[in-house]
């Protein structure tokens, strides 16, 4: 596909993939949906924060009144 080239390791296995978004630019929605779908998926296993303590944090650093 055109605007997409892989990385591959020296047994020609794909490794990673450069996505050119100015070629792909129709495409930035669903670009943009990939990578908050890989940050989801690499942040899995870090534990979570109740809405209670966030809130609590937010309100003592000043960013939420």
């Amino acid at each position: 596909m055109k605007g997409i080239s892989y990385i591959t390791d020296g047994k020609s296995r794909k490794k990673a993939v450069v996505i050119d978004l100015k070629t792909l630019e129709k495409f930035d929605d669903q670009i943009e949906d990939l990578l908050h779908l890989v940050i989801a998926e690499s942040r899995k296993d870090e534990p979570t924060v109740s809405w209670t303590q966030l809130k609590q944090r937010l309100k003592k650093s000043g960013k939420l009144p």
